[in-house]
């Protein structure tokens, strides 16, 4: 008769820690929507290094002006060399579906500073038309690119978002010097 007791007291028991689990699973808030993946990303403010990157850098700083509020900024930075040269500005964003793209600008020698921040891809044929100016387009394994060197700056928008997205990016740039 003991042995029938324990088995029923430890049925009894998992049942209760079943029910325990399952309230509590009910009633602690969790997001299994679709803007989990959107608000899995914390957006950042850019707007401090901004400034700070404008008035250390030695080129123009090219940051978005009038994207709409469906991108989102994500990262950022500015890394001064200690030399003088070689600065490089970094903002990072996802476009409106999710996708991810880079404003990358440095004074270092254009070469390594592309193959770096593009994962090592590498230049294919055609231009890219943003505004008035053609840009140069990049492709690798990862990340896709657009490339425009001007004197004593190269600048890379890169990611996994389209040629278009990086366009649209590429097109509300604004470089200014602080």
């Amino acid at each position: 008769m003991r042995g029938r007791q324990t088995v029923r007291d430890m049925v009894l028991s998992l049942a209760v820690i079943g029910v325990l689990v399952g309230a509590i699973y009910f009633f602690i808030p969790h997001d299994d929507g679709a803007d989990a993946e959107k608000n899995a990303v914390k957006a950042v403010d850019y707007r401090v290094e901004l400034i700070t990157a404008r008035r250390a850098a030695p080129y123009p700083v090219a940051a978005p002006q009038g994207l709409p509020k469906t991108w989102r900024a994500t990262s950022v930075s500015y890394k001064a060399s200690d030399d003088g040269k070689g600065g490089a500005w970094h903002l990072g964003m996802l476009d409106p579906e999710q996708e991810y793209a880079a404003i990358e600008q440095s004074d270092a020698p254009a070469k390594k500073f592309i193959r770096e921040v593009t994962l090592g891809a590498s230049k294919v044929k055609g231009k890219q038309a943003v505004g008035s100016k053609k840009w140069d387009r990049y492709k690798g394994d990862r990340y896709k690119a657009l490339v425009r060197q001007e004197s004593g700056v190269t600048t890379v928008i890169t990611g996994t978002a389209p040629y278009g997205r990086l366009a649209d990016l590429a097109a509300a740039l604004v470089a200014k010097k602080g």
